[in-house]
Parts: C-alpha cells; structure tokens; sequence
C-alpha cells in the first residue's frame, strides 16, 4: 500500500515525513550506502512476513523521519536526527489520532534503536544501564517489542542478515543473566553488571557510561 501511495503521489499528502525520505542517503549495517524510503518499506515488509503487531509496525514507519532534512555536508550521517524527529512524529500521531501504544514505541525507536544495533558485550555496564532504560525489567512486553523493531530493521538490510537479530539475543543473555539479582539503587546497577559480565565471559566492565 505504502509503495502504490508513492507511486501515485499521495504518499506526499498523506505522511509527507515519509515521503520525504525517499532518495535521501544512509550507512547500511554493512555500511554501504542505503535509499532511506526503501529500507523503511524492506522493514516494514519484514514485520509484515513476521506479522508484527502494528506498534511495531508503525514504529519503523515514522522512526527515521527525522532524517529526511539532514544537512547534505553531512551525510550519508545524520546527526542530530533524534531531536528533529521527535516533533515531526508527535505531530504524525496527533494528525492521525494514532494509538498511545504506537507513538510510545515509535518515540523509543527513535531513541535506542540505532543504539541497541551498536550494543557489544565487551562492557556488562552500560548493557545493564540500557536494559533499564528500555525497561526489561519492568515493562517486559514493551522491551520485546522494541527488540521487534530492532530485527525487522536489521533484516531489512537484505539476504546477509538472516533471521536470528544478534543484538536482540545479546541482550536477552544478559537479562537472564539478570534474573534473581537483587540490591538497592546503585547497589542494584553493580550486581547486575556483575552477573551480565559472567554471563559474557567479559574481562572488562563498567557501571558508568552509556551504550
């Protein structure tokens, strides 16, 4: 449906953000280059093969719509996308009525995927800092649904990305690794960098910084 809108035009008045994001320039996980437009239709043809609920699905439609207005000297890189994308995906959700749900997740994605797709078992603390901020401890269903969105992005690149996301199982290690922990506050964030770092053989960990 995306695809025939576009090709007739409407695409442009019904979601301009999309629209616009056809032809714009981005580093693919294999860093080639990649059609940001296409991709988003890859992914979302990705979620529809997997029949993914449609918060996910909405999540990869308006998530890099930030990134259609990228100054050129910059690009194929997008920095400062999130900031930009942010409003134009609130706006997306009031002018379309869109469910709570959606825009939640699609707000997350924004923030965290590109995150979660550079995550690396080589420091245990900021894998424990980023299970928090995406809530796997506390709002599980959510947390899968992100790890959703994440995959469906990743195959979306084409035929070398198979079907198991492995960033998606790296952190699913490290919240089992995770169960039964237990402490107050900081407390907590150490025992749990601790008990991820077992988990992946790590040499090196930290409680401090950020994925």
């Amino acid at each position: 449906m995306l695809a025939a809108l576009r090709l007739s035009g409407a695409l442009g008045a019904v979601l301009p953000e999309v629209a616009a994001l056809f032809g714009v320039p981005q580093l693919g996980a294999d860093q080639a280059g990649v059609d940001i437009g296409l991709h988003t239709l890859n992914a979302l043809a990705d979620a529809a093969r997997c029949d993914a609920p449609l918060e996910v699905r909405f999540a990869l439609l308006v998530m890099n719509v930030g990134k259609s207005d990228s100054p050129p000297e910059h690009l194929p890189v997008h920095y400062r996308h999130v900031e930009r994308g942010g409003p134009r995906i609130a706006a997306i959700c009031t002018r379309l009525g869109v469910p709570a749900a959606c825009r939640e997740l699609a707000l997350l994605a924004l923030g965290e995927c590109e995150r979660v797709h550079r995550v690396s078992e080589v420091r245990a603390g900021p894998v424990a800092a980023m299970l928090e901020r995406l809530g796997a401890f506390d709002a599980p269903e959510r947390f899968a649904a992100l790890m959703q969105v994440c995959a469906c992005d990743y195959r979306a690149h084409g035929e070398g990305f198979g079907p198991i996301y492995p960033k998606a199982e790296l952190l699913y290690t490290a919240l089992h690794a995770c169960r039964g922990v237990a402490g107050d506050a900081g407390d907590l964030d150490v025992a749990r960098a601790q008990a991820i770092a077992t988990a992946f053989r790590s040499q090196r960990w930290s409680s401090a910084g950020h994925v």
